[in-house]
């Protein structure tokens, strides 16, 4: 399916260094960044208190967030679970003012009964450091099994030289997104990491595309140069690119406008991943695999000699 056919081939390798350039301030800016401000971690891996709050209604998550906050929480988390009527509250931990998960739990239900005297606490739980810890080393795991696996399968799939271009686009994507939550320092929480893990599968998915287009117009047009042959594959899929992520960025910014909270910043990493994977796919990935040599010879293999000896070309 195309919206549109592009008769003339766009030059994009033609300003590949510019377009790199600006690739590599902004992955340089992300890295200074994250050095200097860090992430700002959730309690899922700093550790912190959680609070299950039934109620006899319908609960109204907007004022039990203000009653929180006004509390000196203005990181807690507020979200239903299971039905309307229950809340469950993140808290995070508060060791330097020594107050206990009991105390700090406790001081919330005084505010929320006093707002809504038919709030009843269900349950309270204590989430140590040490298994945020733990949380945050399995997330790292996960990422790195992650790149791994790509590496592996664009290996035997196409060539080397493209598993190592597509890593680096991906890892540019990756370190871009956890720079812009250390920038603004906005909470990183475990649907950011899986935010962060889908944006990876994502921009892979596009520069397999590419890469695809590529080994197919090296098979069918001999004459042309490395060049010319990524120009071509590039502009053949703009339409396929604008109809695959224009849709899927229609969904992504749904949740960021009406997901509420809970799915703010998953839907912030998927928007930014989403607009910079189609830069890294087109002018990262592309480009470092021209710069890495690729040529016809990786990707079309002589085929078995005739009988007369001369090698029989595909």
């Amino acid at each position: 399916m195309e919206f549109f056919r592009i008769k003339r081939d766009i030059p994009f390798m033609r300003h590949a260094l510019v377009l790199n350039a600006v690739s590599v301030v902004t992955f340089l800016l992300a890295v200074f960044f994250l050095a200097t401000r860090g992430l700002h971690l959730s309690i899922e891996f700093t550790g912190g208190t959680v609070m299950e709050v039934s109620y006899e209604h319908s609960a109204d998550l907007g004022k039990v967030r203000t009653t929180v906050e006004s509390l000196g929480y203005p990181d807690a988390q507020v979200q239903n679970f299971g039905t309307s009527h229950d809340v469950m509250i993140r808290l995070p931990l508060r060791e330097a003012a020594g107050q206990s998960s009991a105390a700090q739990s406790e001081h919330v239900m005084q505010a929320l009964k006093a707002a809504d005297a038919s709030a009843t606490l269900r349950r309270v739980e204590f989430v140590g450091p040490q298994v945020g810890k733990e949380l945050f080393t399995d997330g790292a795991m996960a990422l790195l099994f992650v790149i791994v696996g790509i590496i592996v399968y664009l290996a035997i799939r196409f060539e080397w030289k493209f598993a190592v271009a597509a890593i680096i686009a991906n890892l540019h994507d990756v370190v871009i997104i956890l720079g812009f939550f250390a920038a603004f320092q906005w909470e990183f929480s475990l649907s950011v990491l899986a935010a962060v893990l889908a944006v990876l599968g994502y921009s892979v998915n596009e520069s397999v595309v590419i890469f695809d287009r590529i080994r197919e117009y090296f098979r069918k047009i001999r004459k042309a140069n490395t060049r010319e042959i990524i120009d071509k594959a590039i502009t053949s899929t703009i339409s396929r690119t604008i109809i695959t992520h224009g849709s899927t960025q229609v969904m992504v910014l749904s949740m960021l406008l009406f997901g509420g909270p809970t799915l703010h910043y998953f839907a912030v990493a998927l928007t930014i991943g989403i607009l910079f994977g189609i830069y890294s796919s087109v002018f990262v990935a592309a480009a470092v695999a021209m710069w890495l040599g690729v040529k016809r010879e990786d990707l079309v293999k002589p085929v078995k000699k005739k009988d007369d000896g001369q090698p029989e070309l595909p």
